[in-house]
């Protein structure tokens, strides 16, 4: 019997079709699997037909693993796939959201509340390629981006993951899935995966749906609307993700209208799968599944039920994984689950790997290891560094402005612990799932771009936090001040005050009584500032959450290029 799955020749559904009539129910279930790095083996992997894996929260080879390590790690995970019976090849996934930010020495670009206030689809798009071609580098072929939430308010802690509150704008900014995945091309079936060859990486549209919209910016929390709001708000960015041929989609941890959206089979499967047509596949997010039942965990089998038949396709479990394999399976022989939701589920997994040339190219292309972290990417994200900023004040005198600022000037202070911290510049989402202080990859900070900035003659004294004494003995032309947020994700995240948190704001008034002032924000969200506080600085930028490359806020503040950046958000929604 001839493997026409095993044909790059033939039609892709016959493939798949021949594939899924050759496979046993064990082969199916461990296909709607993904599992955590740290647990896989290549027996486990072999054995149990697993269909994904995926590392958690920046879960790496080892500390500071540079790519090549990376697709060493992936590469023993593939061929120990290709060693199973069926010989089904594996998608690898990490939350590569602005660059291969788990990746040491790759390039970290500004994240999405920055890129939205650039409202550049064209540089998404660049951004989508470069990142791809990173991911790929490290035998990565499957990323948990773009994020498309619709953030109706900043005291969500994931709103950074949100390209702003405006659909229309988030619309505009999917672009980056055509990056990840390529352009399909004129007649290509509509709404069907697409993926355009080995340099292109599975993209996840996520997280569906109504994530950004929740009660008071709760992370997890409810939206509470009409339908026609949600789909007007919330889906429509979904659509246009899907018109460019996005792979999967992630499913939200919060609910709608009470409802987990892991367990609604209203939109998972009559909206998504039916109305919008989406013919890729439908991932859970980490333990979404435990998260169904009170306490987490509880309950496993109910939960499972409730998810699959919802029409969640494959389910990052991912420590769990023999526990549910077990359970999905006698759902499945009980009649609970039935084998054509599991034959949808599975005929999902195996078009995208089809689409992706995973059968074809399962390894990974090391030529591509030279990209990483090269001059022509950090270029790039220089660049979207300078048109992500926004200038919120700019002279007490508006017929005297305060910047640019003069880069010859004898000597100038420099303050504030996120000058010269390259792990607060990134924000959460970088080498570990929250984020981290210090010098955690390769960049430059504000600090160091400011001392390339100015002229030999400029000194530069730099005190993360001066006293009064700092201004007796020294005569500064002016300061830069940089305070903000530290890095942080998810709940962790969720903010009721939206303050410029570690004595900013004392900082901030320290300084500005004393010398002309610029204030430079880092931050995943607009912030509060009082306007008594405001009125003491000469001159206030939003810098958001910028990334690797510091010199991007050099380039603006000292003239070389103008101000691009418009805010994204407006007012609680």
């Amino acid at each position: 019997m001839d493997c026409v799955y095993k044909n790059p020749s033939a039609p892709i559904e016959e493939r798949v079709k021949d594939l899924l009539s050759r496979m046993t129910l064990e082969e199916k279930i461990g296909q709607m699997t993904q599992i955590e790095r740290c647990v896989a083996t290549p027996s486990l992997i072999a054995d149990l037909s697993i269909g994904s894996i995926l590392s958690v929260g920046g879960s790496a080879p080892f500390e500071d693993a540079p790519s090549e390590a990376w697709a060493d790690m992936v590469d023993g995970f593939q061929k120990a796939a290709l060693g199973s019976r069926l010989g089904i090849p594996l998608l690898y996934g990490v939350d590569a959201i602005h660059g291969n930010n788990n990746v040491y020495g790759a390039t970290i670009f500004p994240q999405n509340v920055g890129l939205g206030a650039t409202r550049d689809a064209d540089l998404a798009q660049k951004i989508g390629i470069v990142t791809a071609l990173e991911v790929r580098a490290c035998g990565i072929n499957y990323t948990f981006a773009p994020c498309v939430a619709v953030c109706r308010d900043p005291r969500w802690g994931r709103c950074y993951e949100s390209y702003g509150e405006d659909t229309e704008l988030v619309r505009k900014m999917t672009s980056i899935v055509t990056g990840l995945q390529g352009q399909p091309l004129p007649g290509y079936p509509q709404n069907y995966p697409f993926l355009a060859g080995r340099d292109k990486v599975v993209a996840c549209a996520k997280h569906f749906v109504g994530d950004g919209g929740t009660d008071r910016g709760i992370n997890e929390g409810n939206t509470i609307s009409p339908y026609d709001d949600l789909e007007r708000i919330h889906i429509a960015p979904y659509i246009d993700c899907i018109s460019q041929g996005v792979c999967t989609v992630m499913a939200s941890y919060s609910k709608w209208n009470g409802s987990h959206l892991h367990a609604n089979h209203f939109l998972l499967t009559e909206v998504l799968k039916g109305k919008l047509g989406f013919k890729g596949f439908v991932i859970s997010d980490s333990e979404a599944i435990d998260r169904l039942s009170h306490p987490h965990g509880s309950n496993y089998d109910q939960s499972i039920l409730a998810a699959i038949n919802a029409g969640v396709d494959m389910v990052m479990v991912p420590f769990r994984y023999q526990l549910f394999l077990d359970h999905l399976r006698c759902l499945v022989e009980s009649g609970k689950i039935t084998m054509t939701r599991i034959d949808d589920a599975v005929e999902r997994i195996l078009r995208v790997k089809f689409v992706s040339g995973a059968f074809e190219y399962p390894l990974s292309d090391r030529s591509l290891l030279d990209t990483v972290g090269c001059n022509q990417h950090r270029e790039l994200a220089r660049e979207a560094v300078r048109k992500s900023l926004v200038l919120l004040k700019n002279g007490k005198d508006v017929t005297k402005p305060f910047l640019p600022l003069d880069r010859k000037a004898k000597r100038i202070l420099v303050a504030g612990k996120h000058a010269d911290d390259l792990g607060f510049q990134c924000g959460g989402w970088t080498k570990t799932w929250d984020g981290m202080g210090g010098r955690i990859t390769i960049g430059t900070t504000i600090l160091e771009a400011i001392k390339d900035a100015v002229g030999g003659e400029t000194e530069v004294v730099y005190e993360e936090n001066p006293s009064p004494d700092t201004f007796a003995s020294q005569d500064f032309s002016y300061s830069i001040v940089v305070v903000g947020e530290p890095p942080y994700c998810e709940s962790g995240g969720d903010s009721q005050d939206l303050r410029i948190p570690l004595g900013g704001e004392e900082l901030i008034s320290l300084i500005a009584e004393r010398v002309p002032t610029l204030v430079i924000l880092i931050s995943g969200r607009p912030l509060y500032i009082e306007p008594s506080l405001l009125e003491k600085m000469n001159a206030f930028v939003a810098a958001w959450l910028p990334g690797t490359e510091g010199a991007g806020i050099t380039d603006v503040i000292f003239g070389d290029f103008e101000f691009h950046g418009r805010l994204r958000n407006t007012s609680f929604k």
